[in-house]
């Protein structure tokens, strides 16, 4: 949290430095707006980037030697970390003191409105107050002193300023700014931040006035004689917030769109360059086919449990008589499966394998006879019946001729082998070194064999069963074959 929160100020502080540079004192004031909203949420976005990069590392067989030796496992008890607790708790009380401030601000703010007559306008309202006090706005309300508005001592081009500040709907900008000063409220760039928008929007006041036709010269002695040290509620927009040098300076300027374009046009590597420095970068470790083929190698090795239930059935067979031994198949495969995957001591200290019994001969081939022949037609048959007789003989003799006599060759090809059973099949796999996925994620040759051990319902797939690295795929859903 701590390095998102530096990558994220330091992303704030540049995009701060290049507005003080660049950009504040420019006559392109509604852009400025936009960058200074947008900036605030970019700076806050780029540390949650993330670029993910994939890496293949070598195995090497020194960094997979196994020890047979086990060592006690400790268990730590986890320590309070009491740092962490008391800055989280000085942040939350931070959080609550500036959200009380901002309630009350809120509330100052809404009884002043209730308290005090109201004057509805086209464009806003005006809320005239006893105190005196510097013209300012919230929202649609503008608040002036009372006397002074009806004695008509507010100049027109104040009244203009202050329904600027209505219409653009600065106070909005003011109000997103000070949620995130409660949230970040330890960051000293988030009251920067806050000064340069409330600045901009002096700005754009001060253009729609000398847009009004207002002559420059007396708008700023207007601002001169407005520029006291009255206090405005901080949620406000007041008439003399900013440096009034500042603002007759920027008055007087002029930039050409060809600025705007250059200004703007350059904010897109410097967008860049924040974003790739102040990113996340995430590098994950692809499984390379070494591995597996070298995990396989040190696993060729039966378990304990493994070496007793093949000693078991095993013992088992063995006591039986060989002319009378039945062996079921599921324990045959069993004991195949675990004998194959013994080493030789292994071997030679267990049970030897049961010799099974001879399978039972073919059966005798049956043997057809010569069909007769046909029997004659009758003498006292029709014409048409002869007809009929006769197409009848023709068949017989046609379908004979098709058929295929004992010891004379034909040209039917042979039946097909019978296939191989799914686990004969994974267990060739297995010897040809193939990469097995199990529901699309890969796992070891032992593994493969033991599930469909379990399932022998799996469904399986082979790709590149006959070349050097092929791949089978167990999955209990339909496979479907591209």
């Amino acid at each position: 949290m701590i390095g998102i929160l530096i990558k994220s100020t330091a992303c704030l502080a540049i995009f701060l430095l290049f507005y003080k540079l660049f950009l504040e004192k420019e006559n392109m004031h509604v852009f400025k707006r936009f960058y200074l909203l947008t900036s605030i949420l970019i700076s806050i976005i780029i540390p949650f980037i993330t670029f993910t990069q994939f890496v293949d590392i070598p195995i090497k067989l020194n960094d997979l030697a196994i020890n047979k030796t086990t060592n006690p496992i400790t268990i730590q008890e986890e320590s309070v970390n009491y740092l962490h607790l008391i800055l989280w708790s000085i942040y939350l009380v931070g959080v609550l003191i500036f959200s009380l401030k901002f309630i009350f601000n809120l509330y100052n703010i809404s009884k002043k409105i209730k308290r005090n007559p109201n004057l509805k306008t086209q464009k806003s309202i005006h809320v005239l107050l006893e105190e005196l006090i510097v013209p300012h706005t919230f929202l649609s309300y503008i608040f002036l002193n009372k006397t002074h508005f009806e004695t008509q001592q507010i100049p027109e081009e104040v009244l203009i300023h202050e329904e600027a500040h209505v219409i653009q709907k600065h106070s909005l900008d003011i109000l997103f700014i000070e949620l995130f000063q409660i949230v970040f409220w330890f960051n000293p760039l988030i009251y920067l931040h806050k000064k340069a928008i409330k600045l901009n929007h002096e700005f754009l006041a001060d253009l729609e006035v000398i847009e009004k036709g207002v002559t420059l010269s007396k708008y700023q002695q207007i601002l001169l004689a407005f520029s006291s040290n009255a206090l405005e509620p901080q949620l406000a927009t007041a008439m003399n917030y900013s440096s009034i040098k500042k603002r007759f300076t920027v008055m007087k300027t002029q930039t050409s769109k060809t600025g705007i374009w250059l200004r703007s046009i350059v904010l897109l590597p410097i967008l860049a360059v924040l974003t790739y420095s102040f990113s996340t970068k995430k590098v994950i470790q692809k499984e390379t086919e070494p591995y597996s083929e070298i995990v396989n190698e040190t696993q060729q090795k039966a378990s304990l449990e493994e070496l007793a239930e093949y000693n078991k059935l095993a013992k088992y067979y063995n006591s039986q008589p060989e002319n009378k031994r039945l062996v079921k198949f599921n324990d045959l495969e069993r004991m195949e499966y675990i004998f194959k995957k013994m080493s030789e001591e292994q071997k030679a200290n267990s049970e030897p394998f049961p010799k099974c019994p001879p399978p039972p001969p073919n059966a005798p081939e049956l043997k057809m006879a010569d069909l007769p022949p046909p029997p004659p037609i009758p003498t006292d048959a029709t014409p048409e019946e002869k007809v009929k007789y006769q197409k009848t003989i023709d068949k017989y003799y046609e379908m004979r001729s098709n058929m295929v006599k004992k010891g004379e060759e034909s040209n039917i090809p042979p039946p097909p082998p019978p296939p191989k059973s799914p686990l004969d099949f994974v267990i060739d796999m297995a010897k040809k070194e193939a990469t097995f996925y199990f529901e699309g994620k890969q796992i070891s040759s032992d593994q493969a064999i033991n599930i469909l051990k379990e399932d022998k319902s799996m469904n399986i797939s082979a790709k590149n069963s006959s070349s050097k690295n092929p791949k089978v795929y167990l999955s209990k859903e339909p496979i479907t074959i591209d």
